[in-house]
């Protein structure tokens, strides 16, 4: 499977919010994120790096 875990950048650290992503989007109000046996949720935050390679997401929140 190729799920990602998603990260919230805080400063100099990443803090892990989600393992096993199915859905990122970007929505008005944020991202709106998913895990695949959880409800979708909506963080107030921007993508601000996706790794393909590592599966890793990293958010950074909104100002």
């Amino acid at each position: 499977m190729c799920q990602s875990t998603i990260y919230l950048k805080k400063g100099d650290t990443e803090e892990e919010i989600l393992r096993d992503a199915i859905l990122v989007e970007p929505c008005p109000e944020g991202v709106r994120i998913q895990g695949l046996f959880d409800a979708p949720k909506i963080i107030s935050a921007r993508i601000t790096g996706i790794d393909l390679l590592k599966n890793r997401i990293i958010l950074e929140p909104q100002e």
